[in-house]
């Protein structure tokens, strides 16, 4: 039952003997308490992880005194004891937030099992409010997609390490799939029926990281009123997933260091030692070793971090990994859009595949994704390709290859016709932008934008 702290309220000496020998034969630290306004300002001032509450109790009676608990720390669980049970009492301390009622005389054996339960649904409480508060995240893809050599060589780097327990660290730029790559090694790793946290150390303020990490103890600062699990702790016999770990403080990497070779630590606040077992996959898109020249990050982290490396290929040296990209991302927003688009015209391939994509695999997602959305039939067409992209191509073209190269020419015949037609157009309907769009078929905004984009005003159309 671990190292929780309990609280025993009862002013029969006797009682307090039993429960408090049961428990601590369990391993529990136990606090008794015979007075019921003592009692109730040791719930003020400190933190405990269950409270046994006798229902006849002087001072302070145990229903009041239940009301007065849950107004203090609403998740404390709370078990009622009572040698005079009624059918009203136990309905009202239930409905009060009570979690089990224990009719006196009760045996070590079920005192044990009660307590078990109440703890152990005050853990998956507390680890159910850190997984809200932090592991809500939106999976950028499900499996390693490519036939490339590098991704092939990745797939064997996990293989070889993921069974092994040293600690990993993965260098790529952003959008590359590092945290995909972790998962990976999690999920072949005799830790995969345990926990994989994720968490991203650039974007938590400086301030509120150290907290996020280690967790801390009750009144370690202003507004801590509650003793709180950190990452490292809700990881234990995990895997903890350090995206972006140049982002870490210096400071902070010195105490991670310390966890990292120890495997325990302090909370914020705390004075006792929290002992984990974590595997630690790391993940940057900087030269960590220039960080470490440039001393913004530790040497002696780096080489704990830098067992086993693992460096991801950007998307623009593997172009013969994008169509398969393509094909599962039109797969899984078919089903997420309900669309049915199950084509690419061969020419927004040919573009896709001589875009550059700064944000490798995460940009490719949301290229695809908007167009999907522009799109109307079963095939994606290059009038729903973002103008960036193609204008992006455009210059490679112009920089790279001659004047006379395939994507040059098509935007200056594209350009030409744009023109054309719009001039044309507006000359029909004498420059009402209204109906000419409804002709053209285009939306009234993107009618005016093309306007903008060739300088076309309407005004020079009406008589």
């Amino acid at each position: 039952m671990g190292h929780a702290k309990i609280l025993i309220v009862d002013d029969e000496p006797e009682m307090l003997e039993i429960c408090s020998d049961t428990l601590t034969q369990k391993g529990l630290p136990v606090r008794t308490e015979s007075s019921s306004l003592r009692a109730l300002e040791l719930i003020k001032n400190d933190d405990f992880d269950l409270l046994l509450l006798d229902i006849k109790i002087p001072e302070i009676d145990g229903i009041t005194f239940l009301k007065k608990t849950k107004e203090i720390t609403p998740n404390l669980p709370v078990i009622m004891l009572t040698g005079f049970p009624t059918i009203e009492t136990a309905v009202e301390s239930m409905k009060l937030g009570a979690f089990d009622y224990l009719t006196k005389p009760f045996t070590p054996e079920q005192l044990s099992a009660a307590v078990e339960r109440a703890l152990e649904h005050k853990r998956l409480k507390d680890e159910n409010i850190l997984l809200t508060h932090h592991l809500e995240h939106d999976y950028k893809f499900d499996d390693l997609i490519g036939q490339s050599d590098g991704i092939k060589q990745i797939c064997e780097l996990i293989k070889q390490v993921a069974d092994s327990e040293v600690d990993v660290l993965i260098n790529g730029e952003s959008g590359t799939g590092k945290e995909l790559v972790a998962r990976s090694i999690h999920n072949h790793s005799s830790r995969k029926r345990h926990r994989f946290v994720p968490i991203d150390c650039g974007a938590i303020p400086e301030n509120l990281l150290e907290n996020e990490l280690f967790g801390h103890e009750r009144g370690a600062f202003t507004d801590a009123r509650h003793t709180t699990m950190g990452l490292l702790e809700f990881a234990h016999q995990g895997t903890l997933f350090l995206d972006e770990v140049c982002e870490l403080p210096i400071g902070l990497q010195a105490k991670l260091l310390r966890t990292l070779q120890e495997r325990q630590f302090r909370k914020l606040g705390g004075k006792n030692l929290v002992s984990i077992n974590v595997r630690v996959v790391a993940a940057t898109n900087r030269n960590i070793e220039e960080e470490v020249k440039a001393q913004r990050f530790r040497e002696d982290l780096f080489y704990r971090l830098n067992v086993f490396r693992i460096n991801i290929p950007p998307l623009h040296q593997r172009p013969e990994d994008i169509p398969l990209l393509i094909s599962y991302f039109l797969q899984r927003y078919n089903k997420e859009m309900n669309k049915n688009i199950i084509t690419v015209e061969p020419e927004i391939m040919e573009m896709i595949e001589s875009y550059p994509w700064p944000g490798n695999v995460r940009e490719l997602q949301n290229i695809l994704k908007r167009m999907m959305v522009l799109s109307k039939t079963s095939t994606l067409s290059l009038d729903s390709l973002p103008e960036e992209i193609s204008k992006r191509v455009i210059e490679i073209s112009r920089n790279g290859t001659a004047p006379d190269s395939f994507f040059y020419l098509r935007n200056n015949y594209l350009n030409q016709f744009e023109q054309d037609y719009f001039n044309k157009l507006l000359k029909q309907f004498k420059g009402n932008v209204t109906e000419a769009a409804q002709k053209s078929g285009l939306p009234k905004g993107t009618f005016y934008r093309l306007l903008s984009k060739h300088q076309i005003t309407p005004d020079s159309f009406r008589e």
